[in-house]
């Protein structure tokens, strides 16, 4: 098996949703786990005193959703399973942010599959008008991660 298929079944493996794959034969032996992330223990929330209003307040269903502002623009999707970077290091400024201006091919952010970064290109020149998520936030194939317009 040489380098070239490794990557193959490289990249294969980051684009299913196996979480473990091993391969062996005559000598040659291949193991991938998505398992070595782990994700910190979220502490209980405590329970909120409950808050007598001294008004009243509308009920949902009359409030509506004029309010709701959707960021126009492509939605760039993440190309593989990893970890969202939105900078090139810790204490380093993001990548990009809301508002700026990005010329095809710049670099949006990081996703790290494997001990790998891969660069996440703009896939055309335009505005950043959202960024959809969270430095070191796990990303699955086909999550939005920014949005061009």
């Amino acid at each position: 098996m040489n380098i070239k298929d490794i990557k193959e079944l490289m990249d294969q493996f980051d684009a299913s949703s196996l979480r473990e794959f091993s391969y062996k034969n005559a000598g040659t032996a291949l193991n991938f786990s998505k398992n070595e992330q782990t994700l910190p223990i979220q502490p209980e929330l405590a329970t909120a005193p409950v808050v007598e209003l001294s008004h009243p307040v509308a009920p949902l269903e009359e409030i509506g959703t004029e309010s709701v502002v959707v960021a126009e623009g492509d939605l760039v999707e993440s190309p593989l399973v990893g970890v969202a970077y939105l900078s090139p290091g810790p204490n380093k400024p993001a990548f990009v942010s809301v508002g700026d201006q990005v010329k095809k091919g710049q670099t949006l952010l990081i996703v790290e599959a494997m001990k790998i970064m891969n660069e996440i290109p703009a896939p055309k020149d335009g505005l950043v008008t959202e960024i959809l998520v969270a430095n070191e936030e796990v990303v699955e194939f086909g999550k939005g991660l920014v949005r061009i317009k």
